[in-house]
């Protein structure tokens, strides 16, 4: 298995619902920007809405650190947009909800599942430079967690800014780091 880890994310082209609109995305729209990609199965589904959710709940926040997050599964936007106009909980989505119902995009990064058309919960984290920096592929019964995903998107961008230190385990802003070198070895 190839890692994705500082390669560019793949060209693509995909339609999304957002604010009560269809748009289209492409690889160009997230030129000189930093990009969360969120895969999950499905829409109408029973994991997928309380993850989609908790990651509502963190959009600000997201934004303001200068992050754009795309959800992303296998639906059309036409779905995409029935579920957020029945579903109290979609309501709460305010980012993009992007459309791949070829698998392309999945199957690009390694998260489509072949026998049911569907996608993993694939969590990608793309630097301004378009490289990928965080990549996590987990079985569709496991949700998770906007607030880890938001901490490792600080030290992502922290060792951007600082790119001689590295964070630790459990880092948040203003904790120490560390910067690797000789005197460090057997230390820690």
């Amino acid at each position: 298995m190839n890692t994705l880890i500082n390669t560019k994310l793949p060209e693509f082209k995909a339609q999304a619902y957002h604010n009560a609109d269809f748009k289209t995305v492409t690889n160009k729209d997230l030129a000189g920007k930093w990009a969360i990609f969120f895969f999950y199965p499905a829409d109408f589904t029973f994991v997928c809405p309380t993850e989609l959710v908790d990651m509502a709940e963190k959009y600000e926040e997201f934004k303001k650190m200068g992050v754009e997050v795309y959800s992303v599964s296998t639906d059309t936007h036409f779905s995409h947009k029935a579920w957020h106009d029945t579903s109290d909980s979609i309501k709460k989505i305010n980012y993009p909800m992007l459309a791949d119902p070829t698998g392309a995009l999945s199957r690009a990064l390694g998260v489509y599942i072949e026998e049911e058309g569907l996608a993993y919960r694939g969590t990608f984290l793309v630097d301004p430079d378009g490289v990928i920096k965080l990549s996590e592929v987990q079985d569709n019964g496991i949700g998770r967690n906007a607030e880890e995903l938001m901490r490792k998107v600080k030290a992502a961008q922290f060792i951007r800014s600082n790119p001689n230190e590295v964070c630790p385990a459990k880092w948040k802003p203003g904790a120490e780091t560390l910067k690797p070198g000789l005197d460090l070895v057997g230390k820690i």
